[in-house]
């Protein structure tokens, strides 16, 4: 069963498409030089136990200063991975925060603002592995980043509007799929 954290204004699910429209000045952040903490991000999730991997394709209408859509996955308010395209200074970037109690952020600009990008989160036991594609085939590591040991997680789309309300955004085709052990 799914489930909201931090429910939008406007949302809509049907089939294989989430259409969201974040509500105002929304995020997920903690600590660091920043000198605040967000926690009122939209987040549609489910628990998953063990290792998985998670896909999704991210269609947003990235406009204003720190617009991002993409994944989370959340132990609790304290601990939690971000990822996805995060918007900067006119420049999309794919982005990955970890967050263990304190946030960071890791960026790499991608070669062309997108109409389109493709996550791959991979965990096994405590690490997670952030992926992005352009085209849905080709994946390139973002990030790979300790996390939790906890057995079981919350895992889904994820996306906030610090600035602003009305950051639009369409998820198609969410999946998670168990990973065998090896």
């Amino acid at each position: 069963m799914k489930k909201w954290h931090n429910e939008p204004p406007d949302w809509k699910h049907q089939e294989q498409t989430l259409s969201v429209t974040s509500g105002l000045k929304t995020d997920f952040w903690r600590k660091t030089h920043y000198g605040f903490i967000r926690d009122n991000g939209h987040f549609y999730y489910q628990e998953v136990t063990g290792n998985f991997r998670a896909d999704v394709k991210i269609i947003g209408k990235y406009e204003v200063l720190y617009d991002q859509a993409g994944l989370m996955i959340r132990e609790n308010d304290l601990t939690w991975l971000k990822c996805g395209i995060e918007f900067v200074n006119d420049v999309q970037y794919a982005s990955a925060v970890v967050t263990r109690d304190y946030s960071d952020w890791s960026v790499v600009q991608l070669p062309q603002n997108t109409a389109y990008l493709w996550l791959r989160l991979e965990r096994f036991e405590g690490a997670v592995e952030v992926k992005y594609s352009l085209d849905g085939e080709q994946y390139t590591m973002l990030r790979l980043a300790y996390l939790s040991e906890a057995q079981t997680l919350q895992v889904g789309p994820m996306c906030a509007s610090p600035e602003r309300e009305g950051f639009q955004v369409v998820f198609e085709d969410f999946q998670i799929t168990p990973l065998i052990d090896v």
